[in-house]
């Protein structure tokens, strides 16, 4: 057993996801004050299922995570409540987005995962870039470029 592994009482297990999910219509609200609310929400629900937060990057658009989950939960579960726990706290800290998003959903219905392997990090390195690409990509927008 390496360090990477983990355990519980009859399971030792290594479960790495690299999981992206977005705003609903893709848009990019996810700047300053929400981009620090959404990865302190996303930090606390994570922590309650016992999903330990490997990388993760709160983008203007999308959410980058490296995620390890316990076999007891299954990615689509994980993701279910994820995005609809976090949807509803961010609905009653930020009441303004009501009016932008009806019926309370605030992400895009579906996500992307892809297992990590042995990429892990690789993916870490990717994600820790996504940001700074964002930005590149607002600059030369914003220049013609």
């Amino acid at each position: 057993m390496n360090d990477r592994n983990k355990s519980t009482a009859h399971t030792t297990w290594n479960c790495k996801y690299h999981i992206v999910f977005a705003p609903k219509y893709r848009r990019k609200i996810l700047y300053n004050q929400k981009r620090e609310i959404v990865g302190k929400i996303l930090r606390k629900l994570c922590e309650w299922k016992d999903v330990e937060i490997i990388e993760a990057e709160v983008c203007p658009d999308h959410v980058h995570m490296l995620v390890a989950i316990p076999p007891k939960l299954s990615v689509a579960s994980f993701m279910g409540y994820l995005k609809g726990k976090s949807s509803l706290e961010l609905f009653d800290i930020i009441p303004e987005l009501k009016n932008r998003y009806r019926n309370r959903v605030f992400w895009c219905r579906g996500y992307y995962v892809d297992t990590a392997g042995k990429n892990a990090d690789r993916i870490k390195a990717y994600i820790q870039q996504q940001l700074e690409d964002d930005k590149l990509g607002e600059q030369q927008s914003m220049f013609g470029g």
